[in-house]
């Protein structure tokens, strides 16, 4: 079985008290109830900067464009227990949009400040690689979960 191809986009902003990045409480599907970046399936004749998006809009009625991305790697995740939810995501952040994040069906989104992420209401991934995208840099991370399918068996960053 092949990995989907998935996006996420991390916008943020800079406030008085620190950066902040814009997440979303997860209403329906794979992942509900979890804080979550925005983002989902690239779809086909799409490729991943058009996905991220169309998701991006789609979520939050929030406008990025092209060349307001910046592209902050790739997470392959892997689902030893359920290989049908394999993903290779690639991560994107942006600093310039139009509009203000709204909830969607699918997202509630809101703004987070960088340095206290609510990483216990998160996939148990996220603190292995968003606290270096969310600081300007790029991973290329394969995380493997374990047969629970919500804790991390290992996470490795092999070479470029």
């Amino acid at each position: 079985m092949t990995a989907a191809n998935v996006t996420l986009c991390f916008l943020l902003r800079d406030r008085p008290d620190g950066p902040e990045v814009l997440l979303g409480m997860k209403r329906t599907g794979f992942g509900k109830g979890k804080i979550v970046g925005i983002g989902g399936h690239v779809e086909p004749g799409e490729n991943d900067s058009e996905a991220v998006i169309r998701e991006v809009f789609e979520e939050t009625g929030v406008s990025v464009h092209v060349e307001d991305l910046a592209d902050a790697g790739v997470v392959h995740f892997v689902f030893p227990a359920r290989p049908e939810w394999d993903m290779k995501t690639r991560l994107y952040t942006a600093r310039a949009w139009k509009g203000e994040p709204a909830p969607s069906d699918e997202i509630l989104p809101e703004w987070f400040r960088v340095d206290t992420l609510p990483v216990e209401r998160m996939w148990q991934d996220a603190d292995h690689w968003l606290p270096v995208v969310l600081e300007g840099g790029r991973v290329n991370v394969v995380v493997t979960m374990d047969a629970d399918n919500e804790s991390v068996a290992s996470s490795e960053s092999p070479l470029p």
